[in-house]
């Protein structure tokens, strides 16, 4: 261990998405290959010797205990737990959270040396992995509000491969077997059903632990939610959400004070005759089981909305992946103009 193909596999996923930023001790780590990678996780990382590193992943991250911060990391697969290696400046990013991470090292950042947290999540107090639609994002959930992490992946393939690899390594778990499905009569066995709703599609590991798939009618309400941004303007049956995708829009105010960052994060949903942007919790959803009250927003927050036929042009950046769209509309909003016309000219 480990062999030269896992090696070469773990040098090429270990490079930084070139849009996103990261500290000095990150671009660290993203500078190792091969076998320096492996020994640095054994002496740094790792929590047990005989630990086997699987799988690299770079990806931004969301804590449910601050749902509003998105840090980079890297995230490191073992086969005993989940690390990830994060950002130094994500615990100055949110004061009031200090409690979430301590701050005994602190006294390290007027020296040359260059400090990363690393949050460790044990494959044994995994209890679940939703994956969001459309494997854009996926999130993981322990046993508590501390171990809820979500990952921004932003690719399919990412999700994918990960998803993968998590259920390979959780295989070698060594679990006590679940009790035996208890008999269930006639009406306990249909009468929970009469709610009509359907559940999310759900595969149980032989560790006991569930993945999560949305199902169509997470997209039905999503379009459902959609019709009713857009003010009764199509009629529901005709209206179909053509993609769903994780996004950045760039900040125009890149450089004030308010935000020092010029990505923002949105969803970007397009419909046969809209686009839409919208602030989209992560993390929230679908409510973990030990949540007393629903989350202080909703789910998805229009942040923007512009028709189809408005749009003008669509300006295309020649340089590679992450590509770069800007989207030029017409001045003229909510005015539908040859209505206007037929009215102004042709009318009595």
């Amino acid at each position: 261990y480990p062999s030269e193909f896992l090696m070469q596999k773990i040098t090429e996923d270990n490079q930084i998405p070139v849009h996103l930023h990261v500290s000095v001790s990150l671009q660290y780590v993203a500078g190792l290959k091969g076998r320096a990678l492996v020994e640095f996780f054994h002496s740094n990382i790792a929590e047990v010797e005989n630990e086997e590193l699987r799988h690299l992943m770079w990806s931004s991250v969301l804590f449910y205990k601050t749902p509003n911060v998105e840090v980079m990391a890297c995230v490191l697969l073992s086969t005993k737990a989940i690390y990830f290696l994060l950002d130094d400046s994500f615990i100055h990013a949110d004061e009031h959270q200090s409690d979430f991470w301590n701050k005994e090292n602190s006294d390290c950042e007027n020296s040359s040396f260059h400090l990363s947290c690393c949050f460790v999540l044990k494959l044994n107090d995994l209890q679940s992995v939703n994956v969001g639609l459309f494997d854009q994002y996926f999130r993981i959930t322990g046993h508590s509000a501390d171990h809820i992490v979500t990952c921004l992946t932003r690719d399919s393939y990412n999700t994918h491969t990960f998803i993968q690899q998590l259920m390979a390594v959780l295989s070698l778990l060594a679990r006590t077997p679940s009790p035996e499905p208890v008999d269930k009569d006639f009406y306990s066995e249909f009468g929970s059903k009469t709610t009509g709703k359907m559940e999310n599609y759900e595969l149980i590991h032989s560790s006991r632990v569930k993945f999560i798939y949305p199902n169509e009618e997470e997209i039905g309400d999503l379009a459902f939610l959609v019709a009713e941004k857009m003010d009764g303007l199509t009629n529901l049956p005709s209206l179909n959400i053509l993609l769903y995708v994780l996004a950045f829009q760039v900040n125009p105010f890149e450089g004030s004070a308010q935000n020092t960052s010029s990505l923002q994060p949105k969803t970007l949903i397009l419909t046969s005759s809209d686009l839409f942007l919208f602030d989209e919790d992560y993390i929230s959803y679908p409510l973990p089981e030990f949540a007393k009250e629903p989350p202080k927003r909703d789910k998805y927050q229009l942040a923007d909305g512009r028709r189809i036929r408005d749009l003008d042009r669509v300006l295309m950046g020649y340089q590679t992946y992450p590509q770069a769209l800007t989207f030029v509309f017409d001045d003229v909003q909510d005015q539908d103009l040859m209505q206007n016309l037929t009215l102004d000219h042709f009318g009595e």
